[in-house]
């Protein structure tokens, strides 16, 4: 048995039990700070102002910046499962100012001064949801750490100081380059080729609890006088109305009528007849380790607050918990026929397994640290990954959505965009350059099969194909453009 695979030994909890959605979701039962038990089903037919399918960080920041803007509107959230049960309470917990699209890539789509205007607006959101849960008394865990990107190779160097460069051309964000010297001071990070790691530092991000964020958000939403629905399945939906049925066993169905009609379900909506091409459902799954004692933090180097992740194509993304785990996480699972959305598809084996042994990789100190935590969902992906806010107001109809798993900061952005829209304001918010950015659909299957199993195929044979050169990837060049580069 390798080292890795004794690593991930510990059982997940019982599948269908809440607390093995995520590490995050079981930290909340066993605090005590949540139970997890569902609020009411909407049993009857009913009227609101907004409707808001899907509870979770969209529909949710969407729900509080519309009844602190007008107090007076009757709202609804109508949530399947509980608040917060799919990509919000299971993601990294970066609270980032990323973006699916890169700055380039939005300044050729939209021009320059788009591309600057969406950076300070991402930038911004980082702080923002740290404002909201201290003043909405949310403890979430948010410590504005910042972001260390690891360049552990020559072209991934290259790379890191090309990013530099290029942040610093367009004048928003701040990042940092830290030479080999610096990272070996303050780092146990390894290497791919004998030397030590360069870094980039970003100081727009947040660690974050996202469970935590979440729930408290949920809460706060429907102290402020949100109707706030759980069990509770959306069938479809048309301007005016949504249909809908209980899920608590009445055998219950209806219809919502609302003059706004908000779809915010991102990696589920696959699963609904009216946006079943629109976005496509990718798994990425995570892991958490035991916590790790003093000693090792102070080897490892990162703070609490800090976030990390290196400079490969295949995505990882990490963090320091509160409680002092490693939480880590990747990309790496394929994609379902017919964008099928199954809990058994949250675990991976083959996958937990790569992240257990990438993570000692990349910090040795980490040792043979039990792994306690195993879980995964879906995200979001629009066609051209780029994420957008939409809103018709003939039809009273909007949609947020595409994150592509940079969605614990972009849905407050698209939350308090969707108010605007919904509002009739016209603001900074409402003139950013992914409002009413329309994606084309996915291709039909087999094609979209095979189009994003190959693309994360291409991803890990970019990163062996670099290792193997020592020269930016062709594979990654082809893959580049489809992927918001």
């Amino acid at each position: 048995m390798t080292a890795a695979r004794s690593a991930l030994r510990a059982g997940t909890l019982p599948p269908g039990d809440l607390r093995s959605t995520s590490y995050w979701f079981d930290d909340l039962v066993a605090s005590g700070r949540d139970d997890l038990r569902p609020r009411s089903a909407l049993t009857s037919n009913a009227w609101f102002d907004v409707c808001i399918v899907g509870g979770g960080l969209t529909g949710l920041w969407t729900a509080y910046s519309l009844v602190r803007a007008d107090p007076s509107l009757r709202i609804a959230v109508l949530e399947r499962e509980v608040a917060g049960f799919g990509a919000s309470g299971r993601n990294g917990g970066w609270c980032s100012a990323l973006f699916p699209r890169s700055a380039a890539s939005l300044e050729r789509t939209h021009g320059r001064d788009a591309a600057i205007r969406m950076r300070r607006a991402m930038v911004d959101t980082v702080d923002e949801v740290g404002r909201v849960a201290e003043l909405e008394g949310i403890d979430c865990d948010y410590v504005r750490g910042g972001t260390l990107l690891f360049a552990r190779d020559a072209v991934q160097r290259a790379g890191a100081r090309a990013d530099v460069a290029e942040a610093a051309a367009l004048g928003v964000d701040r990042l940092e380059h830290l030479d080999e010297h610096v990272v070996a001071a303050r780092f146990g990070a390894s290497g791919l080729d004998g030397r030590p790691p360069e870094a980039v530092f970003d100081p727009a991000c947040a660690r974050v609890h996202p469970a935590k964020l979440v729930r408290g958000l949920a809460r706060v939403v429907e102290q402020a006088g949100v109707a706030l629905f759980e069990r509770t399945e959306v069938l479809d939906w048309t301007a005016g109305h949504v249909r809908f049925r209980a899920l608590d066993g009445s055998g219950a169905s209806g219809t919502v009528s609302a003059r706004h009609v908000i779809v915010a379900t991102e990696g589920y909506s696959a699963a609904l007849p009216r946006a079943r091409r629109r976005i496509l459902p990718l798994y990425s799954l995570m892991i958490a380790t035991e916590p790790l004692p003093a000693a090792t933090w102070e080897a490892i180097g990162i703070e609490h607050g800090q976030t990390f992740s290196d400079y490969r194509h295949l995505l990882v993304y990490g963090q320091r918990t509160a409680d002092d785990r490693f939480a880590f996480g990747g990309r790496g699972a394929r994609y379902h026929w017919g964008s099928a959305i199954r809990p058994a598809y949250d675990r991976v084996d083959s996958v937990f397994e790569h992240l257990a042994a990438t993570l000692r990789d990349l910090f040795p100190a980490v040792g043979d640290a039990r792994v306690t935590h195993r879980w995964g969902g879906p995200l979001g992906v629009a066609r051209d990954w780029h994420a957008t806010v939409s809103y018709n107001p003939r039809t009273g109809v909007g949609f947020a959505g595409g994150y592509v798993g940079d969605g614990l900061s972009t849905t407050n952005l698209a939350g308090r965009t969707l108010a605007d829209l919904v509002l009739g304001r016209r603001t900074e918010l409402t003139d950013l350059p992914w409002v009413n950015h329309r994606s084309p659909l996915w291709e039909p299957e087999p094609l979209r099969f095979a189009g994003a199993n190959l693309g994360l195929l291409g991803m890990g044979l970019a990163d062996r194909e670099e290792r193997l050169t020592g020269r930016p990837s062709l594979i990654a060049r082809a893959i580049g453009p489809l992927t918001g580069h």
